[in-house]
């Protein structure tokens, strides 16, 4: 008699795997040693948030881009084989339309959240505690002026602030990863048609 083994898996131990298998999806593998970023900063459960929680956290690309700077811009949001979005404005500025998709991806989605972006503007202002220093000069910078397209800055730092489940990791524009590209091209689309895009 041949031994068998028998498997249960409950319905909520198959959810956490197709999750989990979801978010590996998304995360860039650079060599087969490497499946995981180790700079993601996920403790021992694949399926907690940064902030502690066990929510899993959404992965959103961001994007804005400008014809002329100033120009007619348009900024995007996209989760990898899910939803996105894209917005326009007729004068704008590069910097404001990669602020204006960060912004908009943090107001869609509730749980813990993952921005990925390649601007550094938006993933340094996090990463190196640019909002805490400006926070405490009253919105100026180092130079001692009044910080750049805070009318943008300031609602973003504060929904940040205020939810503590939101983080930012920088990825190359235009280096080939598929979801960035995405990102740009629907920011692209939507200013170069001035339109507003879902899906």
């Amino acid at each position: 008699m041949k031994p068998s083994i028998t498997v249960a898996v409950s319905r909520v131990h198959l959810v956490r795997l197709v999750v989990i298998s979801l978010s590996v999806r998304s995360l860039p593998v650079s060599g087969p040693d490497r499946l995981f970023d180790p700079a993601g900063g996920i403790g021992d459960d694949p399926l907690a948030g940064r902030d502690g929680s066990t929510a899993p956290e959404a992965v959103v690309y961001t994007d804005g881009a400008c014809s002329g700077n100033p120009g007619p811009g348009g900024w995007a949001w996209v989760v990898p084989d899910g939803p996105y979005a894209a917005g326009s404005e007729p004068q704008t500025t590069n910097q404001r339309m990669e602020l204006m998709a960060a912004l908009a991806a943090v107001r869609a989605f509730s749980g813990p959240l993952l921005i990925v972006s390649d601007s550094t503007y938006v993933v340094h202002c996090f990463r190196d505690g640019w909002w805490e220093k400006w926070l405490r000069k009253g919105w100026v910078n180092a130079k001692r002026e009044p910080v750049a397209n805070r009318d943008l800055w300031e609602p973003l730092v504060e929904a940040v602030r205020e939810r503590g489940n939101v983080n930012f990791r920088w990825v190359k524009g235009h280096s080939g990863d598929r979801w960035n590209d995405e990102a740009d091209r629907l920011a692209v689309e939507a200013g170069t048609r001035q339109v507003d895009l879902s899906g």
